[in-house]
């Protein structure tokens, strides 16, 4: 109702103001919490249940022209694990460090396949599709990891996919602390670690507003 009549009949009746419980999480405590990880404890183990949970919200999100070119290859420790991570980089940009760590792997992988790979419209899908499932596994407790650089054809030809595989997000509980730092344009966006925390450089608003 207008002038929000209930809440300030509430009021009068019993004295006090109604308190509106929060409920969930706020998108940007989601979007602080979804940091690119590398490291995982193995003492969780990720089923396929909560994979297809994650990739649930591909029913639900925007597709350029309703197309709907991803399909999705779930991948558990005991479905074949081994053979995502024997086909996988991570961690480029500290090759000093050959992330993972020993005894920190992921083990649970969404392997994401387009039937039109090189169509530009699906690009941009497929960056919607990944943030927006790596969301929903923040949500969940989770963690995840965006992974571009993979041997597509071991990974196409280990699982029998029948379209061409075009990212793998790996998914599991973060074993890391992760914290922002917020730099200029001109500085340096390499992430960094330093005593055990990893440092991940962002842009200010200030500098990416033109």
């Amino acid at each position: 109702m207008a002038d929000n009549y209930l809440e300030k009949r509430y009021e009068e009746v019993f004295g006090t103001r109604k308190v509106t419980k929060k409920i969930g999480h706020t998108l940007d405590e989601l979007l602080s919490r979804n940091r690119s990880t590398r490291g995982y404890k193995k003492e969780f183990v990720v089923s396929e249940d909560l994979l297809r949970q994650i990739v649930s919200v591909n029913t639900k999100i925007g597709s350029g022209c309703n197309r709907q070119v991803l399909r999705f290859k779930l991948v558990t420790r005991d479905t074949g694990a081994k053979k995502v991570l024997d086909n996988i980089k991570m961690g480029a940009a500290l090759p000093e460090l050959h992330l993972p760590l020993p005894g920190t792997e992921p083990e649970a992988f969404i392997i994401v396949c387009s039937v039109a790979a090189d169509d530009k419209p699906a690009l941009i899908d497929l960056g919607m599709s990944l943030q927006t499932m790596s969301l929903r596994a923040v949500e969940m407790g989770l963690n995840t990891l965006i992974v571009g650089a993979f041997n597509k054809v071991k990974i196409r030809d280990a699982f029998e996919l029948p379209y061409e595989p075009v990212a793998i997000l790996c998914i599991g509980k973060g074993n890391e602390k992760i914290e922002l730092v917020p730099i200029h344009e001109e500085e340096s966006h390499a992430y960094y670690r330093h005593d055990g925390i990893h440092f991940v450089p962002k842009v200010v608003l200030e500098d990416i507003i033109l």
